[in-house]
């Protein structure tokens, strides 16, 4: 055999041995890149129908028709599809229909590979200074609607003190009410209250669903410790106060945050943390604003280049520490769309503090009156639906994210 004979020989046998390795192992690499990271929320679905009123047939004077419609409601996108309808029944139900346009607009592909629009609930969880996810009350809660096609990042502050109804728990401990941020408390695997699927904010997901008509795609929680580690591996944050915030103690049960003077601030993963958390002279509001400044400070560092390129190593030596069930996959598709955002597409925003009222509730978890906000559940619903299509809130004049 000669020698061109024999290199082209190994050449071969070794393309065929890398034909082989990928035959074997790369279903198994596919599996693990979609795979999500934790458990899914399986959320209950459902096909909810209307009756429809009806119409007589002016043509032939028919009998009236009626007919139940089947809406999908979709819960990325907030669109109602309504389908399987006469015409006649149609027009009777005041229904609007879309007709084809002979030349229809192609719609836009999404970026990334991702879906047109993805719902995220983020759970900041306090567990004290433990790092693992057995107990804890879910402290700071945002929603976030991640906009493939335009894009467009939206994020809503849902306060944390709501009185809800909490579904899905042992009816054993006859406890079906308490505050929002107890719904992920009673979701905890060291509680024992709920066995349901994705556990804390599987339960807080049920819960916004149940009361405001809020279903999210995924979930991601984050306890403080490991946000402070995470705000320390990006190099830390620069961010700027236009007020001084005091977080110095009120009394001999408040924890010291301490001072932060108005103007340029880095600030650490622990400062990022003790600014975020500061609520005892101001309220629940003015800390969900204090954590979007943490928010858009901590996105622009995410996309300077030096730590964009970071970002896969980041999210590896943070596997396990983040609850999440979102997959490697996914991830990718977060990290590569977010260079891609325009600051006026990226709107913190929150329910207008005007339509609650504070009150005080017996809480069965505390045992006693336990301060909560009280509203018009229906005033939510209207918000978080408009919030859901993407209509609400509308382009601010100035970008949120500056």
């Amino acid at each position: 055999m000669s020698k061109r004979s024999i290199i082209w020989a190994v050449v071969g046998g070794v393309v065929l041995i890398l034909v082989a390795a990928g035959l074997i192992y790369l279903p198994n690499l596919q599996q693990q890149w979609s795979t999500p990271l934790g458990p899914a929320l399986d959320l209950p679905t459902y096909t909810p129908t209307v009756d429809l009123p009806s119409a007589s047939s002016a043509a032939t004077g028919a009998a009236a028709v009626s007919d139940k419609a089947n809406i999908a409601a979709t819960a990325s996108s907030g669109q109602v599809i309504v389908t399987a309808l006469p015409g006649n029944a149609i027009a009777a139900s005041g229904l609007q229909t879309v007709v084809p346009s002979p030349n229809p607009t192609p719609t836009p592909k999404p970026l990334c590979g991702g879906p047109p629009v993805m719902t995220v609930l983020g759970v900041g969880a306090d567990h004290g200074e433990t790092t693992n996810y057995r107990y804890g009350l879910g402290d700071a809660i945002k929603i976030a609607r991640i906009d493939f096609v335009t894009p467009k990042v939206t994020v809503l502050s849902i306060p944390r003190d709501l009185w809800v109804n909490i579904p899905d728990l042992d009816p054993k401990f006859n406890i079906t009410q308490g505050k929002l941020n107890q719904s992920y408390f009673y979701g905890s695997p060291g509680m024992g209250y709920y066995t349901g699927s994705g556990g804390q904010p599987g339960l807080m997901a049920r819960t916004l669903d149940l009361n405001f008509g809020l279903r999210v795609d995924h979930y991601g929680a984050v306890n403080m410790e490991v946000f402070k580690k995470l705000v320390d591996a990006v190099g830390g944050i620069d961010v700027y106060l236009p007020t001084d915030v005091d977080g110095t103690p009120i009394d001999a049960k408040t924890a010291n945050m301490g001072y932060f003077y108005a103007g340029q601030q880095h600030f650490n993963g622990d400062k990022a943390l003790r600014f975020s958390r500061i609520r005892k002279r101001y309220n629940d509001f003015t800390r969900a604003d204090n954590q979007n400044i943490v928010i858009c400070a901590l996105e622009k560092k995410l996309t300077q280049p030096e730590v964009l390129t970071k970002i896969p190593q980041i999210i590896a030596a943070f596997k396990g520490q983040v609850l999440t069930d979102l997959s490697p996959e996914q991830f990718g598709q977060l990290a590569c769309l977010l260079p891609k955002l325009d600051r006026k597409n990226i709107i913190m925003t929150g329910l207008p503090e005007e339509i609650f009222s504070s009150d005080r509730q017996y809480s069965p978890m505390q045992k006693d009156l336990t301060y909560v906000l009280k509203v018009d559940n229906s005033v939510i619903r209207d918000y978080i639906s408009q919030f859901m299509a993407g209509t609400w809130p509308t382009q601010p004049d100035e970008p949120t994210c500056k």
